[in-house]
């Protein structure tokens, strides 16, 4: 993985200990994960209220990244994943076929020029809540790309994970 400014990085150097939303995104060309990247920046202020990291990946190299970054006005992480590792990791990766991919390119999106590899691999949209020992406590996916979770229902997930985790302490 990379930053944006193109610096190599990991999952869990990212997390650092701390609980984290990743969203898995296709990339910055598709209008889709750049409505759902512009509903998150709604709720990322409450979400690291809470002590979350929210961090959004995508096969994008970290140049394409940039371009989503500026014309979204995110203010959270973004990731490249353009090797496809965190995608096949997670196990939601996908080659995207031949008749697809020319489908696409005639609507000018190149997955080749956007994640700088060949592979034409693309994540299935996904939201993996994960707390500070890197345990799964939430997952979507939706194998429909153009069907996304609310972030009004990420952060209730966030909030409810939070809750339950202060619930679950021990008295002193």
């Amino acid at each position: 993985m990379r930053t944006i400014d193109g610096k190599q990085t990991s999952l869990r150097t990212q997390v650092d200990g701390k609980p984290a939303i990743l969203v898995f995104y296709r990339g910055g060309w598709c209008p889709y994960c750049n409505l759902q990247l512009s509903d998150l920046r709604l709720i990322v202020k409450d979400v690291e209220a809470l002590g979350y990291r929210l961090i959004a990946i995508s096969p994008d190299r970290p140049e394409e990244l940039s371009r989503t970054m500026s014309k979204d006005k995110l203010d959270y992480i973004l990731l490249s994943d353009s090797k496809a590792e965190a995608l096949a990791a997670f196990g939601i990766g996908f080659r995207v076929d031949d008749a697809t991919l020319e489908k696409y390119h005639g609507y000018g999106i190149d997955l080749e020029k956007a994640s700088g590899e060949g592979h034409h691999a693309l994540p299935v949209p996904s939201v993996f809540i994960v707390d500070a020992q890197g345990i799964l406590q939430f997952s979507y996916s939706h194998p429909d790309y153009t069907v996304r979770v609310p972030g009004s229902v990420v952060l209730a997930a966030a909030k409810a994970i939070a809750g339950r985790k202060q619930y679950l302490k021990p008295e002193s």
